[in-house]
């Protein structure tokens, strides 16, 4: 029997992941997509067999899973009540999680309500060499997020540095997780990812960078731990539909419904 999920958001993250997904080879169906009230009556806004809801109250009885993958208003606007319903939440966008007091929230929810609380790893990679350094004790954790120039058009980016005559890689920012988180919420969930897999989001140290000549995102994770230390790097290239965004999210998500590893348990 196929594992029944729901997904919250209908943007390109889900577009992504939905044309990606093989019905007949899954051993998951999507249920339910939850998208805005005034969108269900929206013919574009259909898929499958999925019936498209307003709210977690009209999700379908047998949904265990609820995805999330439509920003950090989502989470604010509908973790709590997935955790209140007992049903596991995959979070995407982390940086909310920045938010200790949501954060706070959201556990005791879950544990109240024998809920689980999943981050998926999204666009980052080495969520287990994090997770086994913290384990072994304290580690010193920088991560460092290079993208093209234009990903930062339209954030906080353009009161640090003038984009317009950034002629080579240029570093516009220095600060923890939980500033970025509150910074560049929209470039937010790597960094927030990472915090959560370490020391936690005023531990985490970042640098963000702008690189005219760039055409992909790279995203570099440092660690020096007691066991040793490791740098991990990866390239991504943006999503087609949004450049603050690396095209690997969705399938990260894939890969999560297919497999359930590549995550980080609050």
């Amino acid at each position: 029997m196929r594992r029944p999920v729901a997904i919250i958001g209908f943007g390109g993250i889900t577009r992504t992941l939905v044309s990606a997904i093989q019905p007949d080879a899954e051993d998951f169906e999507v249920k339910n997509i939850l998208v805005r009230a005034g969108y269900l009556d929206n013919p574009d806004y259909r898929w499958g067999n999925a019936r498209f809801i307003s709210s977690i109250d009209e999700l379908d009885a047998d949904v265990e899973l609820v995805i999330e993958a439509a920003g950090h208003s989502a989470v604010q606007q509908f973790a709590l009540d997935v955790a209140r319903s007992g049903r596991t939440l995959a979070i995407v966008s982390s940086g909310a999680l920045a938010d200790d007091d949501l954060r706070g929230e959201l556990l005791m929810s879950a544990r109240s309500h024998e809920a689980s609380v999943h981050v998926v790893s999204g666009a980052i990679g080495a969520l287990d060499a994090l997770l086994t350094a913290r384990a072994a004790g304290k580690q010193s954790v920088h991560y460092e997020g290079i993208k093209p120039t234009k990903a930062w058009r339209g954030t906080h980016a353009e009161q640090c540095v003038d984009l317009d005559k950034v002629e080579e890689p240029t570093s516009f920012f220095t600060g923890t997780a939980r500033d970025v988180a509150r910074l560049y919420p929209k470039n937010a969930n790597v960094a927030a990812t990472i915090a959560l897999a370490a020391n936690g989001f005023d531990e985490t140290t970042v640098t963000l960078v702008a690189d005219p000549g760039a055409s992909h995102n790279r995203h570099v994770v440092e660690s020096q731990n007691t066991l040793g230390g490791f740098r991990f790097e990866i390239t991504s290239l943006p999503s087609a539909d949004n450049p603050r965004t690396s095209g690997s999210t969705a399938f990260s998500i894939l890969a999560y419904l297919r497999q359930g590893t590549n995550m980080v348990s609050l």
